[in-house]
């Protein structure tokens, strides 16, 4: 079994910045994939950020420029750095990450950008 704790979410005025975290612990063994996603009210849950084992890392569009992925493989943390944030990007912010055989999500942070 994997847990994954987030913290960092929070109220934010437009074109400020968040810094999200998200540490795992258990059983992490082939460890395919390790990222964030969101969900917007009404909406599907999105890619944001993700570090693949083939050393790439994924940035979906509307955040390109603007948010940094970064990981800590001895503390088995990711991080999200998040700025020049907008009111579209409001959402509850989800960690993942993805095993050989399974995946496991985070419980959820909210992000709130008022503006």
């Amino acid at each position: 079994q994997v847990q994954l704790v987030e913290s960092g979410g929070g109220l934010v005025q437009a074109g400020g910045s968040l810094r999200l975290s998200c540490s795992a612990s258990g059983n992490i063994f082939s460890l395919n994939a390790m990222g964030w996603y969101r969900q917007a009210p009404g909406k599907q849950r999105e890619l944001v950020a993700l570090f693949t084992n083939d050393g790439r890392t994924n940035y979906a569009d509307s955040v390109k420029g603007r948010f940094t992925i970064s990981k800590d493989d001895a503390k088995n943390t990711v991080y999200l750095q998040m700025n020049s944030l907008k009111p579209d990007d409001t959402a509850v912010y989800y960690c993942y990450i993805r095993l050989l055989v399974s995946t496991y999500w985070g419980q959820g942070t909210q992000v709130t950008v008022s503006s």
